[in-house]
């Protein structure tokens, strides 16, 4: 296929330096693009397929359907055909429950559920990298934003140009573009793009802040140099993240249970930066907010650790002082998310942290049962099962293995017309009849947030500056 852009003209070679600067690539490399129409997308779509092409690879146009606008079905048909044209296959994931949604918090729902099915579909498709076209103006907007919500040095440092996902690399290539430059050389190729007429509602916070930034122009602070900022500042970032990582590998002890025991008095020896940054990591692992917490509060439940020590919850999480004096910090139960029916075998994520695969339990061809959920264990569920020896028979103690309440509680189990009837964690599995017809045949934690992450990728400063 044709280059959409000159090879040797300054995007194209511009966009090379960026891949270059997000990679190592496998040979052949094998792309997903989120495409929504607009015309930075269709850009990044384009200039990506010509990268891809040139080293043997392939790339995928993925199209969220929020199911917001009554006309997103026909703008997603309309981008399938101008990518097919250019060779590239598209792909629509509908979010099904955009047609209910209220508008509360809308754009942050909408933007969860968006990557949810982006990284879902990467991982069914065995996929190692999602682009998608943030740029320069969005980054200018996401630092703007961040420093109204009071962020320090990590928050401020804005969009990374890569960041580990349990299942791949989301990319972001784009971040030394300008919206502008890309509209234009996209314009000048022929091409048309949609505009979301969301992207003009002032109810939004970021569209506030867009409309805002022709006006702070005047003294000097566009877009481009705000982005400079966030990118030294980045640098700045990848050097706590060292220091952070240090600490975080010497002091810190994943549990497959899904929490961590963390070594209070070397968090607490560490500089407070360092120990503030650690504790939201933990925080992040264990929990899985989208965010780390509103950095004042995070500030109190550091002191709160360093004095009296006592429960607190924060961020989706439990911190409790454990014996010999360590943090445990767990999954707080009131948090985790509601019951999900099980219909048969299958691979699920379940609150989050864990990947569950499910299979028949009894012979082939069996009837499959509906009856079964898998939900939070719960004081009544534990207080059901602790005293069932038999369904403890597999395991060599015949005891489940102790761990504290707060974790307990809070553990996936299977359950078949509310009767818990399998418990991984804790080695159980109920005996004799009503058992149903699925087990659990594997549960692997799945922290929605990496403890200690690769480094920060950082966007070049300058227009034609690459990831150092």
């Amino acid at each position: 296929m044709t280059p959409l852009f000159p090879p040797r003209g300054s995007l194209a070679r511009r966009f090379n330096r960026a891949m270059a600067a997000v990679g190592p690539f496998e040979p052949g490399p094998k792309l997903a693009v989120a495409v929504s129409g607009g015309a930075d997308s269709m850009a990044l779509a384009f200039l990506a397929r010509d990268w891809a092409e040139a080293r043997g690879g392939a790339v995928t146009a993925l199209t969220v359907d929020h199911r917001l606008r009554p006309e997103a079905k026909r703008e997603a048909r309309w981008v399938r055909d101008i990518l097919a044209a250019q060779g590239i296959g598209q792909r629509v994931l509908v979010w099904h429950e955009g047609e209910s949604v209220t508008r509360a918090n809308l754009q942050a729902r909408a933007r969860r559920a968006r990557y949810r099915l982006l990284e879902d579909w990467c991982r069914t498709h065995a996929v190692l990298h999602l682009l998608t076209a943030h740029h320069r103006d969005d980054q200018a907007e996401t630092f703007l934003l961040r420093l109204g919500r009071g962020s320090g040095t990590f928050g401020l440092a804005g969009m990374a140009a890569v960041v580990e996902r349990p299942h791949l690399r989301l990319l972001r290539p784009l971040l030394d573009f300008s919206g502008d430059e890309l509209r234009r050389a996209l314009a000048g190729a022929g091409r048309d793009w949609i505009d979301d007429p969301s992207n003009a509602d002032t109810a939004f916070a970021r569209v506030r802040v867009r409309r805002a930034l022709p006006g702070l122009e005047a003294a000097g602070l566009n877009a481009a140099r705000i982005a400079e900022t966030a990118a030294r500042l980045g640098r700045d970032r990848r050097m706590f993240e060292d220091a952070v990582a240090r600490l975080l590998a010497v002091g810190a002890s994943p549990d497959p249970a899904g929490f961590v025991r963390l070594d209070r008095a070397g968090f607490l020896a560490a500089p407070r930066p360092i120990g503030l940054r650690a504790l939201a990591r933990v925080l992040g692992a264990v929990g899985g907010g989208e965010y780390p917490p509103r950095f004042e509060r995070l500030e109190r439940l550091y002191e709160e650790i360093a004095g009296d020590c006592r429960t607190r919850t924060l961020g989706g999480c439990a911190i409790r002082l454990a014996a010999g004096g360590a943090l445990l910090v767990c999954r707080e139960p009131a948090a985790q998310g509601a019951v999900m029916s099980m219909a048969g075998p299958g691979t699920l994520t379940w609150d989050g942290r864990f990947l569950i695969r499910l299979s028949r339990a009894g012979e082939r061809g069996s009837k499959l049962s509906s009856r079964h959920t898998l939900a939070p264990l719960g004081r009544e569920g534990w207080q059901a099962i602790k005293s069932d020896a038999p369904g403890y028979a597999g395991r060599p103690d015949s005891r489940p293995r102790p761990l504290p309440a707060v974790v307990r509680i809070g553990l996936p189990a299977l359950r078949r017309a509310g009767r818990v009837v399998e418990v991984p964690h804790l080695g159980y599995r109920r005996c004799g009849a009503g058992v149903g017809s699925l087990t659990i045949t594997e549960t692997r934690p799945l922290p929605p947030q990496p403890l200690s992450g690769a480094v920060f990728g950082v966007a070049g400063i300058g227009r034609g500056g690459g990831n150092r």
